[in-house]
């Protein structure tokens, strides 16, 4: 990794020291208003809408978002930007305006426990342990991009660097809770900015601006496809290798929707609002910022592409992964590269911070308390989540060299969202849209959609199943996945019986409870506060934003 090795100077390791004695400083902080459980993992539900918006976009700008999305611009070009604007943001005000007032008004602690409610103790058991297994492994990609970063800059082993990655994380993580990891979300969003502007207009301005770098681009491997998103999707003969079909419904609707919408990891965040109006708010307001990520993300990624030569070897110090840190050697003075590099390690201690805070909760309340230790003490539970915290960031520095086998990481994080969120999306949505839906079919449409995901995705790995890249795979793994739900809910449904509606009541369609608007505070009627509204102007603006690269 000689090739990537950062010149840091004084003032560089001077903003380091800073940062990491401020996420410190946070979580001590926050120690102090922890009394109970639900302080530790929901923050006693008390966070404004900008607090948990920011927090929300910031804990999935992790290395999915910054190491991932720009080493998918320099792999695939503007096509990049269908996980933004067909693949997040719809998702993302879906959640906000329909499936908030379910998750917060029925005052579940975690997604699981909805499913518990919903369905059955099975459904539960199997969501809240493939959920603890996908977090622990989507922590280990935070983890390893990470130590990229640290291995880059100090030259140190790559296990070593997992290792302090991971310390620096649990301590205040397990200090302060979710508290702790949502301030400190708060923080990295702005150091993250911070870090990533420098570096995309500094490239810019060596390419010869926006016009140099589409000329650039178009004289690259990627050619004029790599500036269009929709152009020749008719087929596969686009650098993303997948036609329209599975992006609209693999990517925009299946696995966006399935993360968005049921990741707990980030829908942990929006539970932590004061009320029903800000955790509905709280996704929404998100949608704002992560509109504006790809031009300090995915446009990097074509700056690299364009600048480093050689890059998207298999293996080395120009893998597609090293977008970032390779453009951050070649571009940016001292001082300016210190903010950079603290605001890469930020967004990898944001995402890992989410997966681990989702892990502990979900470990404590789902499976401990459900099934291993019922009718503790409160005392007893804060302990175990404190536990189960330390457990899983163990867990996830042994889950980081799974990672490492991946030239790309996007490739094994959309494999992860297609063979855990997909099929707990299907059967979510099913299950809160159709009252008849009975428990039964909760449970086998969950098994068995899972399983139809895995196979997928092995029948591709041993050559029987043919797609032109591996996000396509994920694309059609995710789609077959819902639609087994879907198949075997309709078959099993009619043979079982149905939960009766008070049973159901706050938790499918057209049963709500209506208790849900009695916690409104004052200001929440104002007119630029609607969800309604938020919603509507941030999906007009992906609409527009997709017509420059159409």
């Amino acid at each position: 990794m000689d090739e990537l090795r950062l010149d840091l100077g004084v003032i560089d390791y001077l903003i380091l020291v800073l940062y990491f004695g401020t996420v410190l400083g946070v979580g001590f902080a926050a120690r102090r208003a922890i009394k109970t459980s639900v302080d530790f993992f929901l923050s006693g539900r008390s966070l404004p809408a900008w607090v948990t918006g920011l927090a929300f976009v910031s804990a999935n700008l992790g290395a999915l978002e910054i190491i991932g999305m720009a080493a998918n611009g320099a792999q695939y070009g503007m096509m990049t930007l269908h996980y933004y604007l067909i693949g997040a943001v719809p998702a993302m005000v879906f959640l906000g305006i329909v499936m908030m007032p379910f998750y917060y008004g029925s005052k579940v602690r975690s997604v699981p426990e909805f499913l518990l409610r919903r369905f059955n103790r099975p459904t539960h058991l199997l969501n809240a342990l493939s959920f603890a297994l996908a977090q622990v492994l989507i922590a280990g990609v935070n983890l390893f991009a990470l130590a990229l970063v640290l291995e880059a800059l100090l030259g140190w082993p790559l296990w070593l660097s997992i290792v302090v990655g991971a310390a620096i994380v649990l301590a205040y993580i397990t200090v302060g809770g979710l508290t702790s990891a949502i301030y400190n979300e708060v923080l990295q969003f702005f150091v993250i900015l911070a870090g990533l502007i420098p570096l995309t207009v500094i490239g810019l301005v060596k390419v010869g601006g926006v016009n140099g770098l589409a000329d650039a681009v178009r004289n690259s491997t990627l050619g004029e496809a790599g500036l269009h998103t929709w152009a020749n999707t008719a087929g596969q003969d686009n650098p993303l290798g997948a036609n329209w079909i599975g992006i609209v419904l693999g990517l925009g609707f299946v696995l966006s929707f399935g993360y968005w919408t049921t990741n707990f990891a980030e829908v942990q965040r929006a539970l932590s609002a004061r009320n029903t109006s800000a955790a509905r708010r709280t996704p929404i307001i998100a949608a704002f910022p992560k509109l504006l990520i790809p031009a300090v993300v995915v446009v990097p990624g074509l700056i690299a592409l364009v600048t480093v030569s050689g890059l998207g070897a298999e293996s080395g110090a120009l893998q597609y992964n090293n977008a970032i840190p390779l453009l951050m050697r070649d571009l940016l003075p001292n001082g300016v590269l210190g903010i950079a590099v603290t605001g890469l390690i930020a967004s990898f201690m944001a995402g890992m911070a989410a997966n681990v805070s989702g892990f502990n909760t979900v470990f404590t309340y789902d499976i401990w308390q459900a099934y291993i230790r019922k009718d503790r003490s409160d005392d007893h539970y804060l302990r175990v989540g404190r536990i189960a915290t330390i457990c899983g960031v163990l867990i996830g520095i042994g889950t980081a060299f799974i990672a490492a086998d991946f030239n790309n990481i996007m490739n094994y994080i959309q494999t992860l969202f297609s063979l855990f969120n997909a099929p707990l999306f299907a059967t979510f949505i099913v299950g809160m849209f159709w009252k008849r839906m009975t428990a039964q079919a909760g449970f086998w449409s969950l098994l068995l959609g899972t399983l139809a995901s895995f196979s997928v995705y092995l029948l591709y790995k041993a050559g029987t199943l043919g797609f032109g890249s591996d996000l396509e795979e994920s694309f059609w793994g995710a789609g077959i996945a819902f639609v087994t739900v879907v198949v075997v809910a309709l078959i099993i449904t009619p043979l079982t019986t149905p939960k009766s509606h008070d049973e159901l009541r706050g938790l499918v369609y057209g049963l709500q409870t209506t208790g849900g608007p009695g916690d409104a505070i004052a200001g929440d009627a104002v007119w630029y506060r609607s969800p309604l509204l938020l919603g509507g102007i941030a999906l007009a603006l992906s609409v527009l934003l997709y017509i420059p690269i159409w």
